[in-house]
């Protein structure tokens, strides 16, 4: 038996990169997994190539296609994951964006936009995900992706930065409403992991001339690394399935580093 047999979850901007890894690495673990994703067919592709180790586990797999930022595709996404599964234990919210700009240069449309998705996405992913566990009687997990900018602000991402201590500042309060309910709330902070997303950020950031040449940027942030490497996705994974397994069951409000150490805080 895996450590999440029997249980049920969904993962946010799970069709690529880190939420990818973490819903592969619970279905190796038995938990049945809903790869959700405002790229629908992407989802289904990660679906499709996971059935055999869905099969092989025991386990069950879907997709969805969801705007966190909108509350209606947020229930409609649970709705979809509860007819497949018959329950949520564990909702992982992970869909994020970044959009670097100079500090100077910052819009009220760029800041709009990322602190829409990744701060007020996790508070109706984690409300909605809360509403429906209290439903069931049966108390879950919710898990939120922060980031090394939830510790530390950097001068060209301060939108981006913003929305990670939101996020820290949401899993405190959500711990403490919701374990009335047998509710647990906690989060990661990844540092640098070797995903699209952070080869689009080196692109970004020699645009508005932040840096001067392709991989500049990750080698400058991966400088203070004491494990000397940046991570892959599947270093972050066995944090992820510990928080999502019972193993965790006495932990909340809190948020793990999982950065090589790069803030030791």
């Amino acid at each position: 038996m895996g450590r999440v047999s029997g249980r049920s979850c969904i993962v946010t901007g799970a069709a690529r990169g880190i939420g990818r890894a973490i819903g592969e690495a619970l279905l190796d673990e038995g938990a049945d997994v809903c790869f959700a994703d405002l790229d629908a067919e992407l989802a289904e592709d990660v679906v499709k190539a996971n059935l055999g180790r869905a099969a092989q586990n025991g386990a069950k797999v879907v997709s969805a296609k969801v705007d966190v930022s909108k509350r209606q595709d947020v229930r409609d996404m649970i709705s979809k994951a509860v007819d497949a599964f018959g329950k949520i234990d564990v909702k992982f919210n992970n869909a994020g964006i970044n959009k670097p700009m100079n500090f100077l240069d910052v819009t009220e449309e760029n800041w709009r936009q990322i602190m829409e998705i990744n701060g007020l996405g996790v508070l109706i992913g984690m409300q909605e995900a809360a509403k429906q566990m209290i439903r069931q009687g049966t108390g879950g997990k919710i898990i939120n992706t922060a980031s090394i900018a939830s510790r530390q602000g950097f001068d060209n991402v301060a939108p981006y930065c913003a929305s990670k201590f939101a996020v820290v500042s949401l899993t405190q309060s959500g711990a403490r409403d919701l374990a009335k309910h047998n509710i647990t709330v906690t989060g990661f902070g990844p540092g640098v992991v070797a995903t699209e997303m952070w080869k689009q950020l080196d692109q970004d950031l020699m645009e508005i001339g932040a840096s001067e040449r392709e991989g500049q940027a990750i080698a400058e942030f991966s400088a203070d690394i004491l494990r000397g490497r940046v991570a892959t996705p599947s270093d972050i994974t066995g944090t992820t399935t510990f928080l999502a397994s019972s193993d965790s069951d006495y932990m909340t409000g809190q948020i793990i580093m999982i950065d090589g150490g790069m803030t030791l805080v």
